[in-house]
């Protein structure tokens, strides 16, 4: 486990519209941090610090300390934040207390590891149907992301969830009939063998102008 990162907040005294905007203005956001049982706290933190997190290679399953004025720090993720819809600045961040003895459900990315020999021996397309998955584990335990190989995929193969290999730390959520990549021929393979006449041997019909314009006098 990386060594766990230290977010340093402020204790939050006013409230409404034009506390927030005075706040933003001197360069900080509002934050709650709120579960375990315990009442919510009205903070305010540095954006910047936020935005480094979601970012980051585990985003919004970075598990890190918040420093809690005149409380306990507690160990959190970031549960939901809003942004400015135009120019896309951070507004407002919940943090949830996380228990790190109680496991916990979240959604990693996956990792597609390989090319497939179906694309790189015989020309075919990579589809990749699904991105992440739905796991539990222990908070301490979160993976930056699950790697999924997919190098001995031919054409018309795919990979489901069923066949991510097992590890001892996490249990998956998701589905395990769920694909999550596949590998196709060319469109153009599929278009033109579509195209064929059903009967073996069988030319197609073509009628020649003159007769064509014959008939149509």
């Amino acid at each position: 486990m990386p060594q766990m990162i230290t977010v340093e907040t402020q204790p939050r005294g006013e409230f409404g519209k034009n506390a927030s905007r005075r706040m933003r203005a001197a360069g900080m956001i509002p934050a709650t941090v709120y579960g375990l049982n315990e009442a919510p706290v009205s903070l305010s933190v540095d954006p910047k610090v936020m935005f480094r997190i979601l970012h980051s290679s585990t985003g919004q399953n970075t598990l890190f300390e918040l420093v809690v004025p005149d409380r306990k720090n507690a160990f959190v993720l970031i549960k939901d934040f809003q942004r400015d819809p135009v120019k896309g600045n951070l507004l407002h961040v919940d943090f949830l207390r996380i228990d790190m003895t109680r496991k916990l459900q979240v959604q990693v990315p996956l990792e597609f590891v390989g090319i497939p020999v179906g694309v790189k021996t015989f020309g075919g397309l990579m589809d990749v149907v699904a991105r992440e998955i739905e796991i539990e584990c222990l908070p301490g335990d979160i993976p930056e992301h699950i790697s999924i190989p997919v190098t001995d995929l031919g054409l018309n193969d795919l990979f489901r969830v069923s066949q991510i290999p097992p590890s001892e730390k996490i249990k998956i959520l998701t589905d395990p009939d769920v694909v999550l990549v596949t590998v196709s021929p060319q469109r153009a393979e599929t278009e033109e063998a579509a195209a064929a006449p059903a009967e073996e041997g069988k030319e197609p019909e073509v009628i020649k102008k003159g007769k064509a314009e014959k008939e149509g006098e």
